[in-house]
């Protein structure tokens, strides 16, 4: 018998505020139901479709540490007229502020305003790691590397970071980030106007004396750049590790460890279109004012690089916002258990039980008991989603004494203002859900879905339902800024 659940189709937007741009996607997601009308529904995104790009701004600032809120939000409301949508016809999305911009003191508050003017479900996304990723899953890293068999790492070189990913044939093998970027030396009419500090500190090192003020002089730029080049080839093991570098990570992070050795490399973001083709060299090289036509031309030329097989990525300056755009959004398990009226909700913190907290009803009561004061501002809870894997909890038995547990141990969060919300990892959602129903008399407005992996410090959106009320859209993120 044939599917009643016909296909649908969800928008999702990527707003990208970086170093030295911001541009704007809107993305088409399909999802399907793949099982018959006999089975559980098998429902998941089967197409993901790029349908408007932007064009690409330079990112508008107040001050060198604030973002000019207002021009943003100018820009990504004509970006919708002429995209055609509006807020209310957006259903899932991100909005990522990287690089140095992630530095700047309003930057959260940008964020909010974005979030908040943007879409029931755009969605806030700022941190290294999740950067990394969704730059290389934009530029077809993920795919490439699956395709080819081997391992592949992209380069997302920006204004004032490199976010980096690798994938061994199409897993992602690890993520770092590295304070190399073309604007972290600004030039303007012949003339240095700043310079990140991790870079005056890695040319001193290096006999260079760079400095605000000095002269653009081409020369020691080029050798600055140079070395820059070098560091990038070290934090991807093509290179000799050279230890005084550690410094250079971002916000004194860790580079990549026990990964295979690199076979082939994509290269993305603003310097990589310098990269790949050699005509954005020429001419006067200051032209963006800022050292990123060097900095390109310093990584095509770099010996390390050269031994390796580069490839061209399907996104180079639009790929962070891509991948934003599409590959954001999850669909939740199709045994689930809301109720009515409480969706779309967005941005709410996860407190994470632990799979060896897992083990018994006494480490899951003590382990949810003792995070939720975190979860206190000003001593009021505020709402919160509890996740856990849940794979140990397979027969009815079983779940009652889960659902007995976390009733114990989540009693403030029941006996509070807020409904409760469970993610789960394993597909007992449905079940976990009428087993708290029944011990709560029904009286407790609830949220329990599965299909879905969160963790600490990551913050979660459930979207309202689609494909007949079966599954949610989900987006899991985390809200990271560096001070």
């Amino acid at each position: 018998m044939s599917n009643v659940i016909s296909r649908q189709v969800i928008s999702s937007v990527g707003i990208d505020i970086g170093t030295t741009t911001t541009n704007v996607i809107f993305s088409q997601l399909t999802v399907e139901n793949r099982a018959s009308n006999f089975t559980v529904p098998r429902i998941s995104i089967v197409d993901k479709q790029v349908v408007y790009k932007s064009d690409i701004y330079f990112t508008p600032l107040l001050s060198p540490t604030e973002i000019n809120t207002e021009a943003i939000k100018k820009i990504v409301s004509e970006e919708y007229r002429k995209a055609g949508m509006t807020p209310h016809m957006v259903h899932s999305g991100a909005v990522i502020i990287t690089g140095d911009m992630a530095r700047k003191k309003n930057a959260n508050q940008v964020l909010k305003a974005l979030s908040d003017s943007s879409g029931d479900f755009v969605v806030a996304i700022a941190g290294p790691g999740l950067e990394s990723v969704l730059s290389a899953r934009g530029a077809g890293t993920d795919v490439a590397s699956k395709e080819k068999r081997c391992v592949m790492a992209n380069l997302d070189i920006g204004g004032g970071t490199t976010n980096i990913a690798v994938y061994d044939k199409g897993r992602l093998a690890g993520v770092t980030c590295i304070d190399i970027g073309g604007r972290l030396i600004r030039v303007e009419k012949g003339r240095i106007v700043s310079v990140f500090p991790k870079i005056r500190q890695l040319a001193s090192e290096n006999g260079i004396s760079i400095n605000a003020g000095n002269a653009a002089d081409e020369g020691l730029l080029r050798r600055t750049v140079s070395i820059m080049a070098d560091v990038l080839s070290q934090s991807i093991g093509l290179a000799p590790a050279e230890k005084s570098i550690d410094y250079i990570y971002t916000n004194n992070g860790k580079g990549l460890h026990d990964i295979p050795k690199i076979e082939a490399l994509t290269f993305s973001g603003g310097v990589a279109d310098c990269i790949y083709n050699g005509s954005q060299t020429s001419g006067d090289v200051y032209r963006y004012g800022d050292i990123g036509v060097l900095l390109g031309e310093a990584v095509r030329n770099n010996k390390y690089f050269k031994q390796v097989q580069t490839i061209v990525p399907a996104e180079t300056i639009r790929a962070t916002v891509v991948g934003a755009g599409v590959h954001t959004t999850e669909i939740s398990g199709s045994t689930i258990l809301f109720t009515q009226g409480l969706l779309p909700i967005k941005n709410i913190p996860i407190l994470n039980i632990g799979k060896t907290e897992e083990s018994s009803s006494e480490k899951i009561i003590a382990s949810i008991r003792s995070q939720i004061p975190l979860y206190k501002p000003e001593d009021k809870l505020e709402q919160i989603a509890i996740a856990f894997a849940g794979y140990n909890y397979n027969t009815f038995s079983d779940i009652q004494y889960l659902a007995n547990a976390i009733a114990v141990g989540a009693e403030e969060v029941i006996n509070g203002q807020y409904p409760l919300i469970l993610v789960v990892e394993h597909d007992i959602g449905k079940a976990l859900g009428h087993a708290l129903n029944v011990r709560l008399n029904h009286k407790k407005p609830m949220v329990c879905i599965d299909g879905i992996k969160a963790l600490s410090g990551d913050y979660i959106d459930i979207g309202e339902p689609v494909c007949g009320g079966h599954v949610l859209p989900v987006v899991i993120k985390t809200l990271i800024f560096n001070s």
